[in-house]
């Protein structure tokens, strides 16, 4: 079994938690209860995009090239991240109007509907 990222239990599913640390130098052991950092609650694909991220320094117009997804795929990628790390979601506000402009730089419509369509919830 790869236990790189075992952070739940495969029985139960309920978060693991490590009780020792071990110096692979000089042999100590260090026995407690120490919890998990939030990092770990990534998924395997979370993180790969948290490395591309880093890589392209918070630029994700960068991370959609190398990645092949569309910039509004990448950005609601990073934004799954933050939330997965407890940073909350964004307001309803900011995302219609996310999802507004998505659907004008998609084709689906034009420039002065996406104003109209800003403007009713709020953003000017």
């Amino acid at each position: 079994m790869d236990n790189k990222n075992l952070t739940s239990c495969p029985v139960c599913s309920s978060e693991m938690m490590i009780t020792e640390y071990t110096c692979p130098k000089c042999g100590v052991i260090i026995k407690g209860r120490f919890k998990l950092d939030d990092f770990f609650k990534l998924s395997p694909d979370q993180l790969y995009f948290v490395k591309i991220f880093l890589k392209h320094r918070g630029n994700l117009s960068e991370v959609q090239k190398e990645l092949g997804i569309s910039y509004p795929t990448a950005r609601n990628r990073l934004e799954d991240v933050a939330q997965t790390l407890g940073y909350g979601q964004v307001s309803t506000q900011k995302t219609h109007a996310r999802e507004i402009l998505d659907k004008l730089e998609k084709g689906e419509i034009d420039a002065k509907t996406a104003l109209k369509l800003l403007k009713e919830v709020g953003v000017e």
